[in-house]
C-alpha cells in the first residue's frame, strides 16, 4: 500500500532541499517526502569544488541543515534510494526499495548528469567526473606532488578542478577544443584573463591534441590524443552535463532541453513542478526561456515551486547568478551576456580587483565583480539599465549612483 504524502520531493540536492525547507518556512502543514539517491542530506553542492577538493572538507560538514532537522520538521526522507517510476495517472513514485509513495503535489529536482566519453579506456579506473561527495572526495585523493591530473574541458568545473589540483602540488594540463577556456559564458576577452590565471598558476592549456582514448592497466596512466600520449594519474572529464528527465519523460511530461514549465514552474501536467537543472522556464523579467545549471537558481526556484504548491501567484522574474572561486580570484556574476556584447572594464584588471560589465545596444546585459565584494545588490540593480560607457568605467562615480 502506498504511503500518502501531501508534496513529494524527488532530487535531494541543493534545490529539492530548499523546497522542503521553504515549505515548512511558508507554512505548509501537510506531509512532505524528500528522495535522494545519495545517502548524505542535502548540502551545498558548489562547496565540492571548492571547499572539498582545495581544502579537504569533509563533505558531511557541508548540510544545508542539522541532521535532525528533517525529522523535527515533520519530512520523511529516503536518502541512498533511487525514484524509478512516476505514474502521474496514478499520482505515485516507485522507489528502487520497493516502496511507492502517493503525492498530491510532486516536484522533480533530478539536477543533471555530467556528460561523459565513450572512448577507449574510458572504464579505467581514475577517468572520472564530477558531480557528488563521492566523486570530489576520490579526486582529491588523486592529488599531490608530483601527480599528473588532465582534465577535458575548460568550462566552471573543469577550471575549478584544475585550480585546487594546483594548490595542492599536482601538475595539470587541460584539454580545451579551442581558446580561451570560458569562452561561451564570458567571451573572449574575460576568457583570456581566466586563461592568464591559470597560466601564470602553472596550469598548461592545450588546443592541439584531440583526445582519442585513455590507457592503462586498470587504472588511467595517459590520454591518447591525435598528437600523442599525455601522461596522466587522473582524468576529469568535464564537458558539460546533462538534465536528467528520466523520470519526467516516464511521467509523460513535456519535453525540451529539459522539462517545459511555466513561469511558476508547472510542467504540463498540473500536479508536477520542476526546478533547477532541469527546469526550462520562460523569465518573466527577460522575455525568454531559460533552463540555468547555477545552485543561486535553484534555490530561488525552491522557493517559487514551494509558493506555487501553497497558492501563491508568483513568477520566474530574475536575473541568474553565479560565482566562483579559482586560485587568488574570487568572483560573482549576474546578468545574462552574449559572447559578442561589448565588455566594459571598471579597475585595473592587472592589478586582480576590478568589475566588468557586459553592454548590448547600450544595455548592461551582465556584470561581474572581481575581488570587489558588497556591491553585487548594486550590480544586479544595473542589469538591463543603459548607462554611458565611459559612466560606468569611471571610479569616481560609486556603484550605487551608476
Amino acid at each position: 500500500m502506498a504511503q500518502e504524502f501531501g508534496t513529494v520531493v524527488i532530487g535531494a540536492g541543493i534545490g529539492g532541499g530548499h523546497v522542503v525547507k521553504e515549505l515548512r518556512e511558508q507554512g505548509y502543514d501537510r506531509p512532505i517526502a524528500l528522495i535522494g539517491s545519495e545517502s548524505l542530506p542535502p548540502y551545498h553542492r558548489p562547496d565540492l569544488s571548492k571547499k572539498v577538493l582545495v581544502e579537504g572538507a569533509d563533505p558531511t560538514a557541508l548540510g544545508l541543515e542539522d541532521e535532525g532537522w528533517y525529522a523535527e520538521n515533520d519530512i520523511t526522507t529516503f536518502f541512498g534510494t533511487d525514484a524509478t517510476d512516476v505514474d502521474a495517472a496514478a499520482h505515485t513514485v516507485e522507489l528502487g526499495s520497493g516502496e511507492t509513495l502517493s503525492y498530491e503535489k510532486l516536484v522533480l529536482a533530478t539536477g543533471s548528469i555530467p556528460n561523459t566519453l565513450d572512448l577507449p579506456g574510458s572504464a579505467l579506473d581514475n577517468v572520472v567526473t564530477l558531480r557528488d561527495a563521492d566523486d570530489a572526495e576520490a579526486i582529491r585523493a588523486q592529488f599531490g606532488d608530483g601527480r599528473n591530473v588532465v582534465i577535458i574541458g575548460g568550462g566552471w568545473i573543469g577550471l575549478e578542478v584544475a585550480a585546487a589540483a594546483r594548490a595542492n602540488g599536482a601538475e595539470v594540463t587541460v584539454l580545451l577544443r579551442s581558446a580561451p577556456p570560458l569562452k561561451a559564458a564570458l567571451g573572449e576577452e574575460m576568457g583570456r584573463h581566466f586563461e592568464e590565471l591559470h597560466a601564470a598558476n602553472g596550469v598548461v592549456f592545450r588546443t592541439d591534441a584531440q583526445t582519442t582514448g585513455f590507457s592503462g592497466a586498470g587504472t588511467v596512466s595517459g590520454v591518447e590524443t591525435d598528437n600523442g600520449s599525455i601522461p596522466a594519474d587522473l582524468v576529469v572529464i568535464g564537458i558539460g552535463a546533462s538534465p536528467a528527465t528520466a523520470l519526467a519523460e516516464a511521467a509523460g511530461l513535456d519535453l525540451d532541453n529539459g522539462v517545459v514549465v511555466d513561469d511558476r514552474l508547472v510542467s504540463s501536467d498540473p500536479d508536477i513542478l520542476a526546478i533547477g537543472d532541469i527546469a526550462n522556464a520562460p523569465n518573466t523579467l527577460l522575455g525568454e526561456r531559460l533552463r540555468v545549471e547555477h545552485w543561486d537558481n535553484a534555490v530561488r526556484q525552491a522557493g517559487l515551486a514551494a509558493a506555487t504548491i501553497r497558492g501563491e501567484e508568483r513568477s520566474y522574474d530574475w536575473q541568474p547568478y553565479f560565482y566562483t572561486d579559482q586560485f587568488d580570484l574570487g568572483m560573482e556574476y549576474v546578468g545574462r551576456s552574449a559572447p559578442d556584447d561589448e565588455v566594459v572594464i571598471r579597475g585595473d584588471r592587472s592589478g586582480g580587483e576590478f568589475i566588468v560589465f557586459w553592454t548590448r545596444h547600450g544595455r548592461v546585459s551582465a556584470a561581474m565583480n572581481v575581488n570587489v565584494w558588497d556591491c553585487g545588490d548594486e550590480l544586479r540593480a544595473l542589469v538591463g539599465k543603459t548607462v554611458d560607457p565611459a559612466r560606468l568605467q569611471d571610479e569616481s562615480v560609486p556603484v550605487g549612483e551608476l
